[in-house]
């Protein structure tokens, strides 16, 4: 997995500052960023935070590009609904030869991973055969339609590669580039960094995490998993390490 922040809102805290002087203040937009210095900013953050006032930390963004993913992963990332997603094609891209994802425990076992092996690659073989069968129909379709050859090459791959990439498994690797507020990434943050995550979105979202630490260290500084600032909100679902849980994130 390689985990990459694209963009940020640069200097997004005294952005965030200023849109929050403005709710508790009477004065003018030429004027809320007055008097900003460092402490102030770092002081409105951390009222902010404390209160759970979250609404005018929306107004920052952070672009992250992710790669060697699968599309397990993605199904979960997307249900994040505000937040902007652009995700390689199976449609449009032929994969001569697609990268998967190996589970952990599946890793481990050498019988279990013989077998998922042997599945991918069963998976690309078939693959192969579907674009081929297709492609060759489609083809002689376009050539009898007085198409060009080389249109007709290019559209007979193209339907063919559609349909053919239905035999593709959730293993499958896949690259995303995706936009999040400050506000969606503390949610995204408290859902998928917890224990009870699927392990890949919570690798995903831990590192995500370290990377927006590094950039704005006030802002991020209660983000984690539900049961940092409070009692675990999963109640009877309790992962029941709570201290190692608080241990690990406090040390990011």
């Amino acid at each position: 997995m390689k985990v990459e922040l694209l963009r940020y809102t640069p200097d997004g805290e005294r952005l965030i500052a200023s849109a929050a002087k403005l709710c508790y203040s009477p004065v003018g937009i030429g004027d809320i960023e007055k008097g900003l210095d460092e402490s102030s900013v770092q002081g409105f953050l951390q009222v902010l935070m404390d209160l759970g006032h979250e609404s005018p930390i929306e107004h920052i963004s952070f672009t992250f590009g992710v790669e060697g993913v699968s599309r397990s992963l993605s199904h979960q990332l997307v249900r994040h609904r505000i937040a902007s997603y652009s995700q390689q094609s199976q449609r449009y891209v032929k994969l001569d030869q697609f990268e998967y994802i190996i589970p952990p425990a599946i890793s481990k076992d050498d019988r279990a991973r013989e077998i998922f092996i042997q599945a991918m690659e069963e998976d690309q073989e078939h693959y192969n055969n579907i674009v081929d069968i297709l492609q060759a129909t489609k083809f002689k379709e376009y050539l009898d339609q007085g198409i060009s050859e080389s249109e007709a090459r290019r559209k007979s791959e193209k339907e063919a590669i559609e349909d053919a990439r239905y035999i593709f498994p959730n293993a499958c690797e896949t690259k995303v580039v995706f936009t999040m507020n400050a506000r969606s990434l503390l949610n995204f943050f408290r859902l998928r960094c917890c224990n009870r995550a699927q392990w890949e979105i919570r690798d995903l979202a831990i590192e995500m995490l370290k990377e927006v630490k590094d950039i704005y260290p006030t802002l991020f500084r209660n983000a984690g998993p539900g049961c940092l600032n409070g009692p675990c909100p999963e109640g009877t679902m309790t992962c029941g390490r709570i201290a190692e849980v608080r241990e690990q994130f406090n040390k990011l």
